[in-house]
C-alpha cells in the first residue's frame, strides 16, 4: 500500500468517527419542545373560571340601581315616567336591583298586604299604585289595576300615578307598597282619594327610616295628620316590623273642606355603595 492510500483510509476512518448524527438530533428536537412551544401548550389548557368579571358586573349593576333609585326619590312622577318612557330598558335595570335589595329583608311588606286581602271580600277591587311586577295582581283572586311608570306585563297600566286612568269612586282598596317615591307623592295619594270609594281601604307601606324624626325621617303622626285631614279616617300603624311601617286607612263618606294640608318631607331612601 501506497502513502497516498494510507493517509486517504485514515482520513476515511476519522470521518466516519466525527460525523454529526443528524437523524438522532432530529429525534431529540421532536421529544424535547422548545420553551415557546411549552408555554404554548401551557396557555392552551382552560383557565380556572375567575369572579373578577362578575364582580365587576355586580358593581356596576348596583351603580346603576343607585342612580335610578334616586333618581325616582328626587323627582316628581310625571318625570319619572317621562324618563323611563325614554328608555325602558332602565326600568328593568332598576328593578332588578330593587329584588336584590328586598332579597336581604326577613319580611317583604307586599306579602303582608297580599295576606291581608285573602281575608277580605273577593269582590273587592283593587289599585295597585307602583305595583312593580305586579305580584298582587298575581297572587289574590281580585280585580286588581296595576299601576307603574312603564309596563312590560298586560296587566300592567303604565302612568303618572297621580293621574291613574281609573273611574272616580270605583276602588275598594288603594295599595302603596312601598311606592311613595315622587317629590310629589301627596298627589298620589290625592288620586287614591279620588278613585276610592266611600268606607274604601287606603294601604300605605314605607320604609321605617322614612319616619324616623331621629335621623331626618317625617313624624308619622303628622303624615297620618295630613292623610286624615285630605278625608281619611286611621284604622292602624303597625310598627312592628323592623324594616318597614304600614298605615291602614279609610276613606271618609265626605271629604274634609280643609284645603291648605301640611304635607310632611318625606326622606328620600338611598342606598349607600358597599
Amino acid at each position: 500500500m501506497t502513502n497516498s492510500e494510507v493517509r486517504s483510509k485514515k482520513r476515511k476512518k476519522s470521518s466516519k468517527h466525527h460525523a454529526p448524527n443528524n437523524n438522532h438530533h432530529g429525534d431529540e428536537e421532536q421529544e424535547l419542545p422548545s420553551s415557546d412551544s411549552a408555554k404554548r401548550a401551557k396557555s392552551s389548557k382552560p383557565s380556572k373560571p375567575s369572579g373578577f368579571l362578575e364582580k365587576m358586573r355586580a358593581r356596576l349593576s348596583g351603580g346603576h340601581f343607585r342612580m335610578l333609585n334616586e333618581k325616582l326619590y328626587t323627582c316628581t312622577g310625571k318625570e319619572a315616567l317621562d324618563y323611563f318612557q325614554e328608555d325602558p330598558s332602565l326600568f328593568n335595570l332598576y328593578h332588578a336591583g330593587y329584588q336584590t335589595q328586598m332579597s336581604n329583608w326577613p319580611e317583604q311588606p307586599v306579602n303582608v298586604i297580599i295576606k291581608w286581602l285573602r281575608k277580605q271580600n273577593p269582590s273587592f277591587v283593587v289599585a295597585d299604585f307602583g305595583c312593580g311586577e305586579a305580584l298582587i295582581a298575581n297572587s289574590v283572586k281580585n280585580t286588581v289595576f296595576s299601576l307603574d311608570l312603564v309596563s312590560n306585563d298586560p296587566k300592567v297600566i303604565a302612568c303618572d300615578m297621580a293621574n291613574a286612568p281609573i273611574v272616580s269612586s270605583s276602588v275598594d282598596v288603594a295599595v302603596f307598597c312601598l311606592s311613595l317615591m315622587g317629590t310629589n307623592y301627596q298627589s298620589y295619594i290625592q288620586e287614591a282619594y279620588r278613585v276610592l270609594k266611600p268606607g274604601g281601604w287606603l294601604l300605605i307601606a314605607e320604609v321605617k327610616s322614612r319616619f324616623d324624626p331621629n335621623t331626618g325621617g317625617a313624624d308619622p303622626e303628622k303624615f297620618s295628620k295630613a292623610i286624615l285631614e285630605l278625608g281619611f279616617n286611621s284604622v292602624k300603624q303597625d310598627f312592628s316590623n323592623k324594616m318597614f311601617i304600614l298605615f291602614y286607612f279609610t276613606k271618609k263618606e265626605k271629604k274634609n273642606s280643609k284645603k291648605n294640608i301640611e304635607w310632611p318631607m318625606l326622606k328620600p331612601c338611598l342606598y349607600k355603595r358597599r
